[in-house]
């Protein structure tokens, strides 16, 4: 288990994109912004490989995919942003990323992906890869 706090886990379930940060090949961090859901009961999260537009056809294909599959040491930054600085807040997760073929998704992570972001009703995310990432450790501040 991680050192997820029950606080670190309202945030993510509050939170509604991350930032996501794979190696590349020539071993800069590649960030890209990303839709997520939480696994529960475990220190997994979902990232969907989604049907919006991207350079590579096949998801498989994806930049941040062939990160992973070469490295598959990560990073995300959940942050909240607020004019009201003594509402700023943000949470650091690192871990190992892996694709996982859409047999072997969890049951219940495409409508718990549906259930936060209603856009994803008219994408097949079911017959699509995802990337699960095992969180390993939390690094939090908050103002």
């Amino acid at each position: 288990m991680t050192d997820l706090t029950p606080d670190d886990r309202a945030f993510l379930a509050s939170a509604r994109t991350a930032a996501l940060a794979t190696i590349d090949p020539d071993g800069r961090p590649r960030l890209v912004p990303v839709c997520f859901a939480t696994e529960e009961n475990t220190d997994r999260l979902w990232i969907a490989l989604d049907e919006k537009p991207k350079q590579a056809g096949d998801p498989r294909d994806l930049a941040r995919v062939r990160d992973i599959l070469a490295r598959p040491g990560v990073a995300l930054l959940i942050d909240r942003w607020s004019e009201d600085w003594t509402q700023l807040a943000w949470l650091r997760l690192t871990g190992s990323a892996a694709l996982v073929e859409p047999a072997s998704v969890p049951a219940g992570i495409v409508e718990s992906l549906r259930t936060k972001y209603p856009q994803y009703q008219e994408h097949a995310l079911e017959s699509r890869p995802m990337l699960a990432i095992r969180i390993e450790h939390a690094v939090r501040w908050s103002a």
